[in-house]
């Protein structure tokens, strides 16, 4: 009997995968742990192994969305019915189980419903590798379009009817975009009458051209699909904020001593540590010295984590992922900062595995590369704090009851007041200050 693949929840908080690319074709054979397509969840692009042996009788999704358990391939002896097997998992009979419909296929049947013709599906096609929709094919036909010279807005760049709309309007007024015919080969070119040296010639009047606000009346935006990650961002914090009633405390720190710590340490470092290295190992300390803060809402009951894993959040271009250092108390700064640099570089390529993204206790989000003095930060559940770190900036501090020169970075912890008081997000808070200030006890 054919194997029905269907996708795999490759994350805690996945609800659906989006196929990004089939690295096997359909009629090859497959062996048990080859990667047979990637797919991106919401927080990586994961490979998807077999796990059976034979031949890949069918793709049902080519690209995009599919829930949970939805039917992806089929895998089996070649020439077996791959129809049938569809159907016996979902239970028999002509009632197969639907196959999840790319996203981009919605999108296209959407924009141009209304016949028959534009109802179908979206499609690639397979001679140029543009994708193009039944529909926008047609029309481009029929008004003598290059497709090569036009660029898609639908899912993955798949032109569609609106494209087709736009370029048709984009030629000349009442003139149809068609190749020109070449002349006939008897057709030669009729000399331009020459003006009379000794009578002037007007020459022809300059117009500008008129420039259109908006567009000639369209409107002037671009609708850019939601990815996986950016539906779970959206869903995750959005829980977060609004079922967890957020306060923020705020300190200022001088880095001075850290500043020129920091140039003493590079100098006989083997890796070239950063003033986010510190900030992780100054808050890795005194979390274990104030197990509130290093606490999780789990609405019956408040789990108080015995190791220190600070979830380090990192930028891409299409979200934010929140690698984890686990036991960062017990790891030197070096250590921390190869840790930091790996799992940034993967984070950025998609590459994380389910384990390394999982299991933070603490969060820490940085935006002092950019400039920021301050922000405040939305709770990564199911920790119950998380920490803002703004830049470092020049300013005036008072030392030893005299006004002089500092380097001043402004941190703000957001806590979850289910699990954390007021007093104990200071009292933290104002350690992490104190670490910072006299980095020496970072030492001991």
């Amino acid at each position: 009997m054919a194997e029905v693949i269907r996708m795999p929840r490759m994350s805690d908080t996945m609800e659906e995968g989006n196929i990004v690319s089939w690295l096997v074709e359909e009629g090859e054979t497959v062996e048990p742990g080859q990667t047979l397509a990637e797919v991106e969840t919401d927080k990586a692009t994961m490979e998807l192994d077999s796990f059976f042996e034979g031949t890949l009788l069918h793709i049902a999704v080519k690209e995009g969305a599919v829930p949970i358990d939805g039917v992806i391939a089929v895998i089996g002896e070649e020439g077996e019915d791959w129809q049938a097997a569809i159907d016996g998992a979902s239970g028999g009979g002509s009632s197969a189980e639907p196959v999840a419909e790319s996203p981009a296929a919605k999108s296209d049947a959407a924009n141009e419903s209304g016949t028959s013709e534009e109802n179908n599906t979206s499609e690639s096609s397979e001679g140029d590798r543009l994708k193009v929709s039944p529909l926008a094919r047609a029309m481009a036909k029929d008004a003598g379009l290059d497709l090569a010279t036009i660029i898609g807005s639908g899912e993955g760049g798949r032109i569609v009817k609106r494209d087709i709309e736009e370029a048709q309007s984009a030629a000349p007024a009442g003139q149809k975009a068609a190749p020109q015919q070449p002349q006939p080969a008897t057709a030669q070119p009729v000399p331009a009458k020459q003006p009379s040296p000794n009578v002037d010639v007007e020459k022809p009047e300059t117009k500008v051209p008129a420039f259109s606000f908006g567009g000639g009346g369209e409107a002037n935006y671009e609708d850019v699909p939601v990815s996986q990650m950016r539906k779970v961002i959206a869903r995750r914090l959005g829980e977060s904020k609004f079922s967890a009633p957020h306060f923020y405390v705020t300190v200022e720190v001088d880095m001075s001593k850290v500043w020129e710590m920091r140039k003493r340490l590079n100098e006989v470092a083997p890796v070239k540590i950063s003033f986010n290295d510190l900030v992780v190992k100054a808050c890795a300390v005194n979390l274990r010295k104030h197990p509130a803060i290093n606490s999780s809402w789990l609405g019956d009951k408040i789990r108080v984590n015995r190791d220190v894993n600070i979830g380090v959040a990192v930028a891409i271009p299409d979200g934010l992922l929140v690698p984890v250092v686990r036991y960062a108390d017990m790891k030197s700064l070096s250590q921390i900062n190869g840790e930091v640099k790996e799992l940034a570089g993967r984070a950025k390529n998609k590459k994380l595995s389910q384990d390394e993204m999982t299991g933070n206790t603490f969060t820490i989000s940085n935006l002092g590369m950019f400039g920021i003095e301050d922000f405040t930060a939305i709770i990564n559940p199911p920790d119950a704090s998380i920490l803002a770190v703004g830049g470092i900036n020049d300013k005036p501090v008072v030392r030893d009851g005299a006004v002089v020169p500092g380097k001043v970075m402004r941190l703000t912890l957001s806590s979850d007041h289910r699990v954390v008081d007021g007093a104990s997000a200071a009292q933290f808070l104002n350690d992490v200050k104190a670490t910072l200030e006299e980095p020496i006890r970072l030492m001991v």
